[in-house]
């Protein structure tokens, strides 16, 4: 399986196990209020959100990386596409989006004790090179609830621009686009 390697970090497909080790992350409200519907999650639920990122890797060959710090082998969170079909904007797969329109986002979730320095842009970056290297993608995105000036800046680091507004689920969101 692919992995992503950068000066401090390692990208790697995610695995079962995963749910353990991001289960802390997922739990927390601060974390997770930019991130879905707003909510922290269960265990089981974090269990689910690690059996689809597994499932879009399957289906796509790419997909959420599990994000492991090398220097202590510390799982610090998720940096990795998402395909959005644009008319629902619900998470879908490039062999369902065949039919409708879709975006590749780049997508990053840190554990708060990673927060302010410089993960989030280091391993969106690698993931924003290979997307336009070694996938061909013309154009990228990042979908961002308002509010989150910590995403907007690492989008704008990553080299991409406020767009427009949308609707992503019953949550305003600003759509940062970099187009190739």
């Amino acid at each position: 399986m692919l992995s992503l390697e950068t000066d401090r970090l390692v990208l790697r497909a995610p695995v079962p196990e995963d749910a353990e080790t991001l289960a802390p992350t997922y739990a927390d409200p601060e974390v997770m209020r930019y991130v879905g519907d707003g909510r922290a999650l269960t265990r089981a639920e974090t269990e689910r959100s690690v059996r689809r990122m597994i499932e879009r890797w399957e289906a796509d060959g790419f997909g959420l990386f599990t994000t492991v710090r090398k220097e202590d082998g510390a799982v610090i969170g998720r940096v990795g596409l998402l395909v959005w079909n644009t008319d629902t904007w619900e998470p879908t797969t490039r062999a369902q989006g065949a039919e409708v329109p879709t975006e590749v986002e780049v997508g990053y979730t840190l554990g708060r004790d990673f927060w302010g320095q410089g993960y989030a842009t280091e391993a969106a970056g690698a993931v924003r090179d290979y997307a336009l290297g070694g996938l061909g993608a013309e154009r990228l995105i990042a979908l961002i609830i308002h509010g989150n000036t910590a995403s907007e800046n690492v989008a704008r680091k990553l080299g991409l621009e406020y767009e427009r507004d949308i609707m992503l689920g019953r949550r305003d969101a600003q759509l940062f686009a970099l187009d190739t």
